[in-house]
């Protein structure tokens, strides 16, 4: 392989410009070929730097430089083609904005390689990982370098990465798969010989290479460790560029980095240039032809080739990614993870465990569909999709855990409304079975109806048990405090039957009702054996229906009835008997006032 003379260059030179067709006049400058949209998340072809490349009747080859922000790669292209900063690519903060993309120096180098005239392309591409631009941007340009490139510099500061191993792994997959697009499924894709090239190498001890070759061996996993397993397929993906890869280091060229344009060979560090001059003739010696299914491209014919990979890349959702793990079908995922969200946010929390795993059933079945019609990438289909059902999982047990707290919220709510109901119940002013038991069907209705959920089974014990602990209490309590407000009461009935209203037979009823009470209870020496009297039992019959009825609830309007009954017996007593008279049909007491006028 050797370079054609600078007289063959500038003939081919004079052919183009005899042409008449050519807008530019001066071709040694960098132009852009590709730059990204407005949105700077999709590329387009920019026909000021296509031009150069359509003239060109001979093969083309392509060099193109990737790597991070800043690393050098615009210095490492200047250098490899012995040009200034001011002649070349733009270096550091140099470049400004039109530079974005990928960039291409307009007057290739013309190699006769195994005695054919190659026309070879120098591409300096937009680093990634700088800050205001998408993943998904930057996947765009390594994958297309990757295609469009005969030699793929993998420019990288002083080592390698599983971040650099995973980027490159996702590019090379990417351009595999858009490449099958373009060319069908069953064409092979030729990828481009790749050099890691490590610049500013302070590393001791290995060589570049056994660097290299460490970072991509697999390793081993006899326990079968999920994380070292995606390391591995990572490294799985990168068996495409098969033994078509080479590694070169570069020392520093100088300390003062941020002067190295104004510097020449003589001021650089003497080994760095001994290096570059290296680095050249190893560039210059795997450079071949960029082939596409067995033959050579020419300008117009890369042009075209370059346009179906561009329009292809465009028109597919590449995810953003960052590793083999996100590699295709990130942006599917995603979408089908949405669409489960979106079934699954029809469900109202609490609800029932049968409806949320039908639920649940029924959005991951929409959720796999729509990934088996929207998938891409025949490499990690599948575990594309197991990806999905795992993550589908996970957000399923998020769905679980928040109904069980909202299950446990109601019913706690519900348990703890139905506890305090029980609880006054208790106190009732005037006691009532009926009015405790209206009270309790209606806790336990209502706990039954509104308590849904996991949480249900749980809160149904403890509901039972508090309920069953309140209605023993209850009816424990029930029969003594009646029997303390009988007492009372027909001692109040003594009082009232003989000095308010002086009704005899009032007084009589309340003192037959009294002696009941108390001489049954001391005739019997206890109580509780009233209990089971057949009288007893009509009393509290008698009483349940006088205090709760579900037209009147005494406890609850005892006190106002007793006020209005106090202001008519005292309206009674001072206006009522003088203007009617006493007219009783039953016996009253007789007026010592009566029984004077008598005499």
């Amino acid at each position: 392989m050797r370079a054609l003379s600078p007289v063959a260059v500038l003939a081919i030179f004079l052919c183009f410009c005899a042409s008449g067709s050519l807008s530019i006049e001066n071709f040694r400058q960098a132009f852009p070929i590709i730059e990204p949209d407005p949105g700077h998340t999709k590329l387009r072809l920019s026909r000021e730097g296509l031009e150069a490349i359509e003239k060109i009747t001979t093969p083309i080859a392509a060099v193109a430089v990737i790597g991070p922000y800043r690393s050098g790669k615009s210095f490492l292209l200047n250098q490899l083609l012995s040009l200034s900063c001011d002649e070349g690519f733009g270096v550091g903060h140099m470049r400004d904005t039109k530079t974005k993309g990928i960039w291409v120096w307009g007057t290739p180098v013309e190699l006769d390689i195994n005695g054919v005239t190659t026309s070879v392309f120098y591409l300096d591409t937009e680093g990634f990982e700088s800050v205001g631009k998408s993943n998904v941007y930057d996947d765009r340009i390594f994958a297309l370098a990757t295609v469009m490139s005969s030699v793929l510099i993998y420019n990288l500061p002083e080592t390698i990465r599983e971040a650099d191993i995973s980027r490159l792994s996702f590019a090379v997959e990417l351009a595999e798969e858009f490449y099958g697009r373009v060319k069908g499924q069953d064409v092979a894709f030729e990828p481009a010989k790749l050099l890691w090239l490590i610049q500013r190498d302070f590393l001791q001890g290995k060589s570049v290479q056994e660097m290299v070759d460490e970072a991509l061996r697999r390793v081993p996993n006899a326990n079968e460790d999920k994380n070292i397993d995606q390391v591995n397929q990572i490294r799985d993906s990168l068996a495409v560029m098969g033994d078509n890869s080479t590694a070169f280091s570069l020392p520093q060229p100088h300390l003062q980095r941020t002067k190295l344009c104004d510097m020449n060979d003589g001021e650089l560090e003497p080994m760095y240039v001994k290096k570059r001059d290296q680095l050249k003739e190893v560039v210059s010696s795997i450079i071949r032809p960029k082939i596409v299914q067995g033959k050579t491209l020419n300008g117009k014919e890369f042009v075209s080739f370059l346009k179906q990979i561009l329009e292809a890349l465009n028109k597919g959702e590449i995810p953003s990614t960052g590793s083999l793990v996100e590699v295709f079908n990130k942006g599917i995922l995603e979408r089908c993870l949405k669409l489960y969200n979106g079934h699954m946010a029809v469900l109202s929390f609490p609800t029932t465990e049968m409806s949320l795993i039908q639920t649940h059933e029924n959005a991951k079945s929409a959720s796999l569909v729509a990934f088996d019609e929207q998938h891409f990438g025949h490499h990690h289909a599948k575990r594309s999709a197991n990806q999905l059902v795992e993550e589908i999982e996970n957000v399923y047990k998020n769905f679980v855990l928040t109904n069980e707290y909202q299950s446990s919220k109601l019913c706690e709510a519900l348990y703890t409304t139905c506890e305090e109901k029980m609880d006054q119940l208790q106190v009732l002013r005037l006691p009532s079975m009926a009015k405790f038991n209206a009270g309790f069907n209606q806790c336990n209705q209502s706990f039954e109806h509104d308590c849904v959920g996991p949480s249900k089974t749980k809160y149904e014990m403890r509901m039972s048990k508090m309920l069953g602990k309140a209605k023993s209490l209850f009816i424990k309590e029930y029969n003594q405090r009646l029997f303390n407000w009988l007492v009372a009461f027909s001692l109040v009935m003594v009082v009232v039957g003989r000095f308010v209203v002086k009704f005899i037979l009032i007084e009589m009823g309340a003192w037959v009702l009294f002696i009941f009470l108390e001489v049954y209870t001391r005739m019997f020496w206890s109580s509780e054996s009233l209990y089971y009297n057949p009288v007893w039992h009509a009393i509290v019959k008698t009483w349940e229906t006088v205090v709760y009825s579900p037209v009147l609830d005494l406890d609850r309007w005892a006190i106002p009835l007793v006020v209005i009954a106090g202001i008519l017996l005292l309206y009674w007593r001072c206006y009522g008997r003088r203007k009617h008279g006493s007219r009783w049909m039953l016996p009253m007491y007789a007026n010592q006032k009566d029984e004077r006028r008598s005499e």
